[in-house]
């Protein structure tokens, strides 16, 4: 070829690539990390052709890639000593969108609905066109690998064509020259490209150099094995990742081949700064493809209940080009992320194995985002109740116990796991709830924060063994009542006690009153009979300012073998008055004992009442 040849772009090339420059692309640094990407796979396949090559023309020069920004003449130049290109593949590659031609192109577009073009063209390679977006013309200058090929220039403002000429003096690989556009000169300064290089190709796996500075000076250490690697690399990694100034708590690094090629480094920070009152933390885990950045921090990426790990996840089976911006496969991603969780809840089940005290400083800090996966997620629900820990009855304080340990001390005849939420140990320790099931050396869990009765009731179960709480109304305690000491009152006397009660404190404060059989020592339990709004639940209602429903009437149960109860019932036939204010007392009371009570502003005068009958 003597002279400069015009070509046409194949058919409606001209509407692709405005569906390129304006439909898919929302952000135009975007083609920076393309012609990037684009000269990394170029100097990828150099490298693999000097393995089967003998011949390579300009055989010394280095496998890096240069930039240079020119702010006179709003010029940005991109530069690869690459594999380059003949005049057939200059044809192949950029006057034609995708290898496959652009009516097939077409075809597949209209075949898709408007928001799923991104994921389309992704699979079309069309990721050189972004250079369109901030260019009103595009100069290509290469030379191939082979020494006998010629040195070619191609150019083209995107819209009428393109022609090719031959030229003197280039080298190897290809430069790409963009004379930008009145509205991005911005791009032709230098800060503005190395912040883009730093966002996206830090990673890149050839040298990156801007205006003569390498720019890419940390090691993607998640591609290398992990036995090469020192607790020092990956603390530096972690605190350049994660911006942090601390050692990671946790650490998981691992490679996958299947369903989906991944590498992965995981870190867990040693804060959780949403206990500190900052707000929610925003995912922190970035997406890359062969070490290429498609997102910094990807939101549907992970579940939400992972949202404070730091790392990064690598898949060589993203798809390349457009796509590493717009995240429309689902599908992948959803595959990712079951990989991904999968082996980071392996990863806490085998630390809590073999290093309790690592796993109790990270439960201690992240215990609630564990809670928060339970209820909500579904599909690893059961794997993270088995990491869920808890005080319980037979525990010290401050020692905690997994559902796991739980079964293996139940006995024989237990058929469910019991819990009872209250504000503290010492409160849940104080309550008349506990008394049959100490009595008969049956375990409790203790649960002292509020989301735990909501973890409790999404769960249902663990391992075929219901799990209830000790408040129930409804639970059938034959199997762990005890005898208490003493006469109880006769049927008859204990009937009246119950009906009087009842009439005398109201539908309103109590569903029915009856006689226990779980008390052993304290005189009454108020016992909850609203599964919905359950006492955490009206508290974590009120700790969000939501609106509470009224106070539900409660089950009240009475012991016919304790003093005070016994002298309610001869009171009640004797003086009516006085027995009323005992037995309104005696409900503040078991509200008070189970953690019920939201006014008690009536129960002081009710108190004096009381006293000023005593002194009389």
């Amino acid at each position: 070829m003597s002279s400069k040849e015009q070509h046409s772009f194949q058919a409606e090339v001209g509407q692709l690539l405005d569906i390129v420059t304006h439909s898919i692309y929302t952000d135009r640094e975007i083609f920076v990390r393309e012609l990037v990407s684009n000269a990394a796979d170029a100097l990828e396949k150099l490298r693999h052709t000097q393995l089967t090559e003998k011949e390579i023309f300009d055989a010394d020069l280095p496998l890096e890639i240069n930039i240079q920004t020119d702010e006179e003449k709003h010029t940005i130049t991109l530069q690869d000593y690459g594999i380059g290109m003949t005049q057939e593949e200059l044809v192949e590659n950029l006057g034609t969108i995708a290898h496959s031609g652009s009516k097939a192109f077409m075809e597949a577009l209209r075949k898709n609905q408007e928001g799923e073009k991104a994921g389309l063209i992704g699979q079309f390679g069309v990721g050189f066109y972004s250079a369109f977006m901030v260019a009103d013309s595009v100069t290509v200058h290469t030379h191939s690998y082979k020494p006998e090929g010629t040195h070619l220039t191609w150019t083209s403002d995107g819209k009428t064509g393109y022609t090719i000429e031959e030229s003197s003096c280039e080298r190897r690989g290809a430069k790409i020259v963009l004379q930008l556009k009145e509205d991005a000169y911005e791009f032709a300064t230098e800060s503005r490209i190395e912040g883009i290089l730093k966002r996206y190709s830090s990673f890149v796996p050839f040298p990156v150099n801007l205006n003569g500075k390498k720019v890419n000076t940390v090691q993607a250490i998640w591609m290398r094995n992990k036995n090469e690697i020192t607790e020092e690399e990956y603390t530096e990694f972690y605190k350049y990742q994660a911006n942090a100034f601390d050692e990671p708590l946790l650490t998981l690094h691992f490679s996958a081949d299947a369903p989906l090629t991944i590498n992965a480094l995981l870190f867990t920070p040693k804060e959780n700064m949403e206990r500190f009152g900052f707000g929610r933390m925003e995912p922190g885990v970035a997406l890359y493809c062969k070490k290429v950045l498609i997102d910094p921090n990807p939101k549907e990426l992970l579940p939400e209940w992972l949202r404070f790990l730091k790392g990064v996840i690598d898949s060589a089976d993203l798809p390349l080009s457009l796509s590493r911006e717009t995240m429309q496969d689902s599908e992948l991603l959803r595959k990712i992320s079951k990989v991904i969780t999968g082996r980071y809840i392996k990863h806490l089940s085998e630390t809590a194995s073999k290093d309790p005290e690592a796993y109790n400083k990270f439960y201690e800090t992240f215990h609630v985002m564990l809670k928060e996966g339970v209820t909500t997620d579904y599909a690893n629900r059961e794997k993270l109740a088995k990491l869920l820990r808890y005080e319980s009855s037979l525990t010290e304080a401050k020692k905690q116990t997994g559902f796991e340990d739980y079964l293996g001390r139940m006995g024989e005849k237990q058929e469910s796991i019991y819990y009872i939420y209250g504000k503290s140990r010492e409160a849940i320790e104080n309550t008349p709830h506990l008394e049959a099931f100490k009595a008969r050396n049956i375990e409790v869990i203790y649960l002292t924060e509020a989301i735990d009765e909501f973890v409790m009731t999404h769960l249902g179960e663990f391992e075929g063994k219901k799990l209830v709480s000790v408040d129930a109304a409804d639970l059938d305690l034959d199997d762990v009542s005890a005898d208490g000491a003493g006469e109880a009152l006769g049927s008859k006397e204990l009937k009246s006690l119950c009906s009087w009660m009842k009439q005398t404190l109201g539908e309103a404060k109590v569903s029915k009153v009856e006689a226990s059989k779980r008390l052993v020592d304290s005189p009454v339990i108020a016992l909850n009979t609203d599964k919905m709004y359950t006492p955490a639940m009206r508290q974590m209602m009120k700790a969000m300012q939501q609106d509470i429903p009224a106070q539900p009437a409660v089950a009240l149960e009475v012991n016919a073998k304790h003093p005070l109860i016994k002298q309610l019932a001869a009171l009640s036939e004797k003086d009516g008055e006085t027995a009323a204010l005992i037995a309104e007392q005696i409900y503040d009371n078991a509200l008070i004992s189970a953690g019920y009570m939201e006014d008690a502003r009536n129960s002081v005068p009710r108190i004096y009442k009381l006293l000023e009958k005593l002194c009389r």
